[in-house]
């Protein structure tokens, strides 16, 4: 008798499938049985409006956790950057796989880099984060961009480009990887010249609380490294009270002597999405050994952003 299928809860866009796959066949690995995918739209999937509009971090996840809880479907994969920082009680966020390239890529006309970009370039995202961040790099630079708030799926936005409405579009390297299409980016652009959002490059693996054998197989997939890190991230995040439409960037990364890691840096940065303010900090540590070691983390950096103003950024005011 075979055993049966593992019911994995997705959404229908081509970047949630193509990583629901991925996870799909490490589960089967390390359980030894088959994973459906069953497709479920979420409100984030339909709506047109912008995610700050719309209720930020947790309109892609709302739909999949309640498939979850009705016993729908066993487990769900999530892009660990839309998941609420709360973690429900009944819900197990059971497995943090290693993560993937974390950075944030450009995609413009001509093949251009970003110190390439003519004054005045129109350069498309959905992120005030990434707002904040690109419109202070270009000031560093000496050159003025224009950021234009887009959304919509890998093909609607990269499709600005190639119409000519745009002169780029700015995009997470991990999607792109995902779905095949990291021969289009014409330049990385490096951690320390944008912070991700807090959890970029990750994904999370989610399922009932409840269901100990399922817990215990899926974290298998957990790789300690990438939990430590994103818990830190995400415990900055809620420190300062962001949701993810708060210009909030955050990156943990190990520093390494040979082939010890020997400590995690953490780095945040919140500014005005006119990146004319921006409050930039970072704090190294022991690598933490704890869930709770990892959220003091965060903690501590939040509170120091926040002596120094970052307060006064959080809200979408246009100035």
């Amino acid at each position: 008798m075979t055993e049966q299928a593992l019911r994995l809860g997705t959404r229908r866009s081509k970047l949630a499938m193509a990583q629901s796959r991925q996870v799909a066949d490490a589960v089967s690995q390390v359980t030894g049985r088959p994973v459906e995918l069953v497709e479920i739209t979420t409100y984030g999937d339909t709506s047109r409006e912008h995610l700050a509009q719309i209720g930020g971090t947790g309109v892609f996840v709302t739909a999949l956790r309640d498939a979850l809880l009705r016993g729908e479907v066993d487990f769900a994969v999530h892009s660990l950057k839309d998941l609420p920082t709360g973690q429900p009680g009944d819900l197990a966020l059971a497995a943090v796989p290693v993560r993937a390239d974390a950075r944030d890529v450009l995609i413009a006309r001509d093949g251009l880099t970003f110190a390439e970009l003519p004054d005045g370039a129109r350069i498309g995202t959905g992120s005030p984060r990434r707002m904040a961040q690109l419109n202070a790099h270009a000031r560093d630079h000496g050159l003025t961009i224009e950021t234009v708030p887009i959304r919509g799926n890998i093909d609607t936005r990269i499709g600005f480009v190639r119409q000519g409405e745009l002169d780029g579009v700015v995009l997470a390297a991990a999607g792109l990887q995902r779905v095949g299409r990291t021969r289009e980016v014409t330049d990385f652009l490096p951690v320390d010249t944008i912070l991700p959002a807090p959890g970029q490059g990750a994904l999370a693996i989610e399922c009932a609380a409840h269901d100990a054998d399922l817990v215990a197989a899926l974290a298998e997939l957990d790789d300690p490294y990438t939990r430590a890190a994103v818990t830190a991230e995400r415990s900055l995040l809620a420190a300062l009270e962001a949701g993810c439409s708060a210009p909030v960037g955050a990156f943990a990364d190990f520093l390494a002597d040979g082939q010890i890691v020997k400590e995690m840096r953490l780095r945040g940065v919140v500014g005005t999405t006119d990146g004319s303010t921006l409050v930039q900090l970072s704090t190294t540590g022991p690598v933490p050994e704890t869930h709770d070691q990892a959220m003091a983390l965060g903690r501590e950096l939040a509170a120091e952003m926040l002596a120094k103003g970052a307060a006064g950024l959080m809200g979408e005011r246009v100035h």
